[in-house]
């Protein structure tokens, strides 16, 4: 199942409209990735759970 992180269900003082889909692993490193260099959180093993705990399953689009 293709995962789903999406900034606009998290207010920021950006407004950041990001999202980003795949498999869990590559979303969760770029997830964390934007979080940090973006956003200006710490990548700690406590962000990285709170960044896996707001994933959500991608829904397929059907044609």
């Amino acid at each position: 199942m293709r995962k789903v992180a999406d900034c606009r269900q998290f207010p920021s003082e950006t407004n950041c409209t990001l999202t980003i889909s795949g498999e869990e692993d590559e979303v969760m490193q770029a997830a964390v990735q934007h979080a940090v260099s973006v956003h200006g959180h710490t990548d700690t093993p406590e962000m990285r759970e709170q960044l896996r705990g707001m994933l959500k399953d991608e829904v397929p689009q059907h044609a």
